[in-house]
């Protein structure tokens, strides 16, 4: 069973504990996941089995949606609510037209710190651990991409917003940062990922809905349907699945060019490997035996 289910995970689990009981689920030897979720939230996890597991690097680069609820007037060590309150702000007046105007700022290409409660290492020590220590480390600022902010509503001193950025983006930070350019503070006290690229919460099942909900079970092909498609036949489909870098006449009409990956098939239309584009030839990043 090579597959990858659009997993939503429940509240208060961690990540690595919802893949071991889908993995026990589908009695498989091999899980894994796309993009970790910390335990306070909740929403699209996508868990890969088998020879799935191949490509969840590449379901990992896909831009997230989150649906983020933030408190104003408090900050906390790990910027959401497990964490201590280190700066309270009890007495401001802030109106929904002065969010827009913050939050905007911060739409686009922007440099994030990562927070000291993450699985970053230093000198090979996660940060988290550090953190727990009292120790706070410098980190090198990050580049993301945050592609809107949108308010859901505001009832102060709770604001929720809809976000949608690239992979690297933690969004206890972004809504840390909000805080500060607000003057008032904040830390994250709910967080639902709606989206990973073309899977929606929508469509996701419950670990108590599985294996029944089969709207949420996606073969490799069609979670990686986001990539171009080359069909290869002949010698250049024999070097191909031996592993060997392949110069296609197509070539040059992948879109993305250099860099891009691109989903390998026979002449019958079968996956069988990602290549990976260069500047003259498709190299091979993964065979799958499907």
């Amino acid at each position: 069973m090579n597959i990858v289910i659009n997993l939503n995970k429940d509240f208060g689990i961690t990540s690595h504990d919802a893949v071991t009981a889908v993995k026990k689920l589908f009695k498989v030897r091999k899980a894994g996941h796309a993009g970790t979720l910390d335990p306070i939230a909740t929403g699209v996890l996508l868990v890969c089995l088998n020879e799935a597991t191949k490509i969840s690097s590449l379901l990992s680069d896909i831009d997230k949606e989150y649906i983020m609820t933030a408190k104003l007037g408090e900050s906390t060590d790990t910027y959401d609510s497990e964490g201590k309150v280190i700066k309270a702000t009890t007495d401001f007046n802030i109106t929904r037209n002065e969010i827009e105007n913050v939050i905007q700022k911060f739409v686009g290409e922007i440099e994030q710190i990562p927070p000291m409660y993450s699985a970053i290492k230093v000198s090979g020590k996660p940060l988290y651990k550090l953190a727990r220590k009292g120790i706070e480390v410098q980190r090198k600022p990050r580049k993301i991409k945050i592609n809107y902010i949108e308010i859901l509503r505001f009832a102060p001193p709770f604001l929720t917003l809809k976000v949608s950025c690239s992979k690297g983006t933690y969004i206890r930070s972004l809504c840390n940062d909000i805080g500060n350019s607000l003057g008032v503070g904040a830390h994250m006290t709910g967080l639902i990922r709606t989206k990973i690229g073309e899977f929606d919460i929508e469509n996701s099942a419950k670990i108590s809905e599985l294996p029944h909900k089969t709207a949420s079970l996606c073969s490799i092909d069609a979670a990686l349907k986001h990539l171009p498609e080359i069909k290869l036949e002949g010698d250049d489909l024999k070097r191909a699945k031996n592993g060997n870098p392949i110069i296609p006449p197509c070539l040059p009409l992948v879109k993305g060019g250099e860099g891009e990956f691109v989903r390998l098939k026979d002449s019958e239309g079968k996956l069988f490997g990602i290549g990976k584009v260069s500047k003259d030839s498709i190299k091979i990043e993964r065979l799958l035996k499907l």
